[in-house]
Parts: structure tokens; C-alpha cells; sequence
């Protein structure tokens, strides 16, 4: 049974501060900062005032060149070897695509590889994320999602908080994702598509939650998103946005920023590695908010240390 920190759990027994999965969609502004505490650095790798702002507005910033082509070259092997390893065939953490059997995400990559294990503490990484939610933090989960050439599927528009809230327990939006390109994310290979400013309005979601709902949404999402009028009105005042960049570029991404993407009709294969931190005072409390149960461990952790910052090099 997973154990509440105090803070977790009072706040579980005053209130659900984002309530979603209910009989119609509402939206309202976010009862969180964006960024928490001082938003002074805590290393040497930390984000300039610059680019704390940029992401404080926009929720979410592209920055190139934290890896080197060589590093990027070394997860892409990583990656191939753990996608042909006959010890993940047939586990919850492979996920296909949802009209074939290509593979669409590895989840928790760095349960099966000391390199993504390393990197996902990498000081490069770490010292932005500790910046922005002020404090130690955990990982929820990890993932490679990769669209194939040709045939990679879309995501639909989502709020990452709106499920980490609704099925994991994480009470307050103060959980980001820091993904790094592992190819060239460009205009026609299905890049990543956000709403700009979005992560300053909760949307909350119309339809309660199916039981394992896990097992359907990973490969294609159809409860906790929004509705094309919701979409509409975040968009109307931020616009629309895509992230490009070449391999080692790393993206800041708040957990509540709108986003999406499409399908991949080039013949250029698009593949990212993605690591969700949480505030080690954001941990769940008993129970998730509108869910009958957890998901499981590979989705949603119940190993809440504090991870610790490595400086390494990985070529």
C-alpha cells in the first residue's frame, strides 16, 4: 500500500483542488504557481531568467544542444537493443500501436538500462527540474515513444496533469516532463504540438473513468480530453505552437500544457525519450482522485526518494 506524506494527505482530505472526470467539461485557472519557491538555480546547469520567464509564460521551452550527437547516438543503440530484448516481449511496459503491432512507447526504460538510469539523474536534466518546482523530486514515470516512418500514430490533445491527477493521486501541478529528441523533430515526422499559456487553465474533463483504462489509453486515448470548444478557447489566446530540433535538443514541458501530435507520414522515423519528475512534497495520498485504483507501478511509481544528481557523459 502506498504511504501519504502528511502534506498529501490533508490536502487529499480538504480538497480536490483540480476535480475532472465529471458529467460535463469545465474550465478554470490553475491553483498552483508555475514556478515554486525562489527560482534561483540549484547548480550549475539551472535555466538563465530568460528562459525561467519564457517557460513561466509559455509552459514549456525548447533548448538545443544539452547533447551531443555522439551521447544521442548512444541512447538511439540503447533504445534499438531494449525494443529487440526477448526479456520485455510480452510486457505491460511495451506498448504497440493501437491499428498494428510496430511498437509505440517503451515505459520505465531505466528499470531495464543503466544508461537511461544515469541519465534520467544527469545534472543537465536535474538541475532545471529541482529550479522550477523548487524542491527534490522523484521520477513518476518514464517512456520512449517512437512513430515509425510511414506509420507512427498520433496523440490526441491532452493535459499530461489532467491523468496524472485523475488515475496516479498527484494533487497539486507540480510535476513536469524533460524530454530529449533522440532524432530531428521537424514539421513532418508528427512533432509535438502545444498550446502556449495553456498550462495556466485546468480543463476538466467530461466521462468517468473506465477500470484499467491504462490498457487502452496508451495505445489511444479517448477519456481525460478535451473537447474541440475547450481547445478552441485555449488556443484562441495562445495560439499554436510545434517543437522542433535536432537530436540532444531537451524540452521543458509543464504537466499542464495542452498538447498533441499528429501522424507520421514521412520517411523520417521520430523518437523521444521522456522523464517525469514529481516534487517529493507531491507525492498521492490513499487513493487516486477519480480513479477506482492506482495505475500500475510502471506508470505511476510508489518509490518516492529523492533522486540525486550525477554530472557524466555518456560518449
Amino acid at each position: 500500500m502506498r504511504k501519504p506524506g502528511r502534506l498529501t494527505e490533508q490536502i487529499n482530505q480538504l480538497e480536490d483542488l483540480y476535480p475532472s472526470r465529471g458529467r460535463e467539461e469545465k474550465l478554470f485557472e490553475r491553483a498552483d504557481p508555475v514556478v515554486f519557491g525562489d527560482g534561483k538555480p540549484r547548480g550549475e546547469h539551472g535555466l538563465t531568467p530568460e528562459q525561467l520567464d519564457f517557460y513561466a509564460r509559455n509552459g514549456f521551452i525548447v533548448i538545443p544542444g544539452v547533447f551531443s550527437q555522439q551521447e544521442v547516438d548512444v541512447f538511439n543503440d540503447e533504445y534499438e537493443r531494449l525494443a529487440a530484448s526477448d526479456a520485455l516481449k510480452g510486457k505491460e511496459e511495451l506498448v504497440l500501436e493501437p491499428d498494428s503491432n510496430q511498437l509505440r512507447s517503451i515505459f520505465s526504460p531505466q528499470r531495464f538500462s543503466d544508461v537511461f538510469n544515469r541519465l534520467a539523474r544527469s545534472h543537465r536534466i536535474l538541475d532545471k527540474i529541482t529550479q522550477i518546482l523548487g524542491s527534490d523530486v522523484y521520477l513518476h514515470h518514464a517512456r520512449i515513444n517512437s512513430k515509425r516512418a510511414l506509420s507512427g500514430k498520433s496523440f490526441p490533445w491532452h493535459s499530461d496533469f489532467e491523468t496524472w491527477h485523475a488515475e496516479d493521486g498527484l494533487p497539486r501541478c507540480r510535476v513536469l516532463s524533460a524530454w530529449v529528441m533522440l532524432h530531428e523533430n521537424h514539421e513532418f515526422n508528427g512533432p509535438l504540438y502545444l498550446i502556449p499559456g495553456s498550462h495556466k487553465t485546468f480543463v476538466s474533463c467530461a466521462g468517468a473513468t473506465p477500470e484499467d483504462h491504462h490498457r487502452a489509453s496508451l495505445r489511444k486515448q479517448e477519456y481525460g480530453v478535451p473537447s474541440i470548444t475547450a481547445l478552441r478557447k485555449l488556443s484562441e489566446k495562445g495560439g499554436l505552437a510545434a517543437a522542433h530540433g535536432a537530436p540532444g535538443t531537451l524540452i521543458l514541458h509543464e504537466g499542464n500544457t495542452m498538447h498533441g501530435s499528429p501522424d507520421n507520414i514521412s520517411p523520417a522515423t521520430r523518437t523521444n525519450l521522456f522523464f517525469v519528475y514529481n516534487s517529493v512534497l507531491n507525492t498521492p495520498g490513499e487513493k487516486p482522485f477519480a480513479a477506482d485504483r492506482f495505475r500500475p507501478e510502471f506508470l505511476a511509481s510508489p518509490d518516492f526518494n529523492p533522486l540525486q544528481p550525477i554530472d557524466n557523459k555518456f560518449a
